[in-house]
């Protein structure tokens, strides 16, 4: 007698099933109680809390493999200095207008990357291109009490 091609699909989503309910049942388990796969005895995958954590330490910066970001574009802008204007003000101003701004003359400029504050510098002229000259490199401790 041929056996049904149907029979092996079947057996296949009766294990699926099985599988799907001991994996509920252990993830209703609680935190302390050992998963097991009733296949093969393999540990499940179970929900990562911050307390698995705890026992890690940090890696050292000899560890970090920095190749991994040289390549990632970032976006490095220089601000000569800001000023807030009402919209009716902003809606008026044309060719020839003149917008007052937060910083006096000979003030250095704002280094930014990607919006954060990373240096200060002044303007110089290099091959008829403005460039900055770097006068301040802001430190990183520097950059997280400033965001306090």
């Amino acid at each position: 007698m041929a056996e049904d091609p149907n029979d092996g699909i079947a057996d296949a989503w009766a294990a699926a099933l099985e599988e799907q309910k001991e994996t509920e049942s252990a993830a209703h388990a609680p935190s302390g109680a050992p998963r097991e796969s009733a296949r093969d005895g393999a540990s499940q995958a179970r929900p990562l809390h911050p307390e698995d954590f705890s026992g890690l330490q940090p890696g050292t910066p000899s560890d970090v493999n920095l190749n991994m970001v040289l390549d990632v574009p970032v976006t490095i802008a220089m601000e000569i200095g800001r000023t807030r204007i009402p919209i009716r003000n902003l809606l008026q101003l044309n060719q020839g207008s003149v917008v007052e701004l937060d910083r006096l003359a000979g003030e250095p400029l704002d280094v930014l990357v990607n919006g954060t504050l990373i240096a200060h510098g002044e303007v110089v002229v290099v091959n008829e291109k403005f460039g900055i000259r770097l006068t301040d490199v802001i430190s990183p401790s520097e950059r997280v009490r400033k965001l306090r």
